[in-house]
């Protein structure tokens, strides 16, 4: 299981990156007064985890080109980064059996 305990903190201090640093700005929506309130721990969530949908990413956007690549990166990182965990979790639960 260690193999997955790096990603997985990895994806913690993303998570906490992303919920920081959405917070501390303002988000644009997407269509005014539509859809759901702006949620800076949600909006990383749905932006890290790259099954479902949460509601955020489709809902807003940012003006701040920093900010905008910072949410690309999420994106980016969450591929990457759940796919490692799958693969520990997955190769622990084989260990077992």
């Amino acid at each position: 299981m260690a193999v997955g305990y790096g990603p997985a903190l990895s994806l913690l201090a993303l998570t906490l990156l992303g919920a920081l640093s959405f917070g501390a700005r303002s988000a644009n929506p997407v269509q005014l007064d539509e859809g759901a309130k702006s949620q800076p721990l949600v909006y990383t969530l749905d932006l890290l985890l790259p099954v479902g949908g949460l509601g955020q990413r489709t809902a807003w956007w940012w003006s701040n080109d920093s900010i905008q690549g910072l949410a690309y990166l999420l994106i980016a990182s969450g591929w990457v980064l759940t796919t490692a965990v799958i693969a520990g979790v997955t190769r622990t639960l084989q260990k077992k059996n």
